[in-house]
């Protein structure tokens, strides 16, 4: 009995739950010739090396060949000293192979051109180079395959890795012309079509380093110029292609009025007074009128970024409102010769106007502080007593409750004459600030419009 009888429930209460069958695995079969194991290794990955055909595993050899592994002794030609050293060869009908190392074939070593006491007193003396110097460069160009960057490590003086190589080219150069009086053998040489040049190399190991030393914002300051170089390309296209065709238009032209001549007869020519459109031919760029145009390009986006950078601080009714001077005053919102002196004046034009506008608003702001006190009627002060005349009598003054309230209004009274006696002094000061300011603001104006 179990809880299922106890509950008085059926046995089978949930209906058997389909099992997902999985989907088969695709059989790979076994290579021939390797073994199980080895193939379990892989995981049925194809190998990283090429693998030796299947066909020659199981190869067997022919049954009149007896082979069999012998530990015999071998010599390298690759080395200097005929040391004699033993491995296991492989030895068909007692026949031990012959030849040399075959791993000696890799064994590749530069040529050294090698010099005599005579041919370096006749055509290699140097002032900046002693024979013993020349001689030690010679013997560790040979010993390490002329890596220059090991020899430089090497040398004994504190010679630069250009130095070393400088030397050693020009001295086989010279030897191979020495040697070789025809040149016509020798032309294609590369020691002579293609000679080192140490300032270049110099050079071109600064640059590097140069850019090896950027920063990611010069980086992207280089990627900005060469962006707009492109499109300043792509935009000439256009005209060239149109001048192309202008071009091409105009001779055509001409055969056709020459066809439509008449053998024997002239041409009168037009009427001066007749009125021909004149089709204006833009002249072609130069090379100096391109860069110029270009480097024109790039200065006016500069001084836009300058523009942006200057009126950061400003909101956008401000700029307008500069703007606006600007094009009542006459001036362009871009200088249409940005110079480095253009540009400078019509920045500092901008900061004065700016300065300009904003006097403004703060004199604004105190004009409106000042309208009450100006408005305000100080004539009569409260709480002085009336005289009356015209045979009226005078009243016996008789003190009331209110006199602490009146002296307390003279003094507020007082302390509103004060204040506005400073508010007009502020405002005396800002407006001759403001004349200063609007005179040199007349100046820079002058002055760009006489450099424009």
């Amino acid at each position: 009995m179990d809880a299922k009888d106890i509950l008085g429930l059926p046995k089978n209460s949930f209906p058997p739950q389909e099992k997902k069958s999985r989907p088969p695995k695709e059989s790979q079969r076994k290579p021939d010739g390797i073994s199980r194991e080895v193939y379990a290794l892989t995981g049925g990955l194809a190998p990283l090396m090429p693998a030796v055909d299947s066909s020659q595993l199981k190869r067997r050899p022919p049954p009149d060949e007896k082979v069999a592994w012998q530990w015999l002794g071998f010599t390298s030609s690759a080395r200097k000293d005929n040391l004699h050293l033993y491995h296991w060869v492989r030895v068909v009908n007692g026949v031990p192979p012959t030849g040399d190392y075959s791993f000696a074939k890799y064994n590749k070593s530069v040529d050294i051109t090698r010099y005599t006491d005579e041919e370096y007193e006749k055509y290699l003396t140097d002032p900046r180079w002693t024979k013993e110097e020349t001689d030690q460069l010679f013997d560790l160009c040979e010993q390490f395959d002329l890596r220059f960057i090991v020899i430089a490590d090497r040398f004994p003086s504190s010679r630069t890795l250009e130095e070393l190589k400088d030397r050693y080219y020009s001295v086989s150069r010279a030897l191979l012309i020495a040697r070789n009086p025809s040149s016509v053998d020798i032309a294609a040489h590369p020691l002579l079509k293609e000679p080192y040049n140490i300032s270049r190399d110099v050079e071109r190991k600064r640059a590097m380093s140069l850019v090896l030393s950027q920063t990611r914002q010069q980086e992207q300051r280089d990627e900005e110029v060469l962006a707009e170089a492109k499109r300043i390309a792509q935009s000439r296209i256009p005209a060239k292609v149109s001048q192309e065709s202008e071009m091409a238009v105009a001779p055509n032209a001409g055969v056709e009025v020459t066809e439509r001549t008449i053998p024997g007869e002239t041409v009168s020519p037009p009427p001066s007074n007749a009125q021909h459109p004149l089709i204006p031919v833009p002249p072609p760029l130069s090379t100096e009128n391109a860069s110029t145009l270009a480097s024109l390009r790039i200065r006016t986006y500069a001084l836009e970024q300058m523009l942006q950078a200057a009126s950061s601080t400003a909101g956008l009714r401000t700029i307008k409102r500069v703007e606006q001077t600007l094009q009542d005053l006459g001036v362009n919102l871009k200088p249409r010769v940005p110079t480095k002196a253009v540009c400078a004046e019509h920045l500092e034009l901008r900061k004065e106007i700016l300065t300009l506008l904003n006097l403004q608003k703060q004199l604004q702001y105190k004009e409106a502080e000042g309208l009450p006190f100006r408005e305000g009627s100080f004539t009569e002060t409260p709480g002085t007593p009336k005289h009356f005349h015209n045979g009226e009598q005078d009243r016996t003054f008789v003190p009331d409750s209110s006199f602490g309230v009146e002296r307390t209004g003279k003094r507020d009274q007082k302390r509103k004459v004060r204040d506005y006696i400073l508010v007009s002094f502020n405002y005396s000061s800002l407006c001759c600030f403001f004349l200063l300011i609007f005179g040199q603001f007349h100046r820079t104006f002058l002055l760009i419009s006489e450099i424009l």
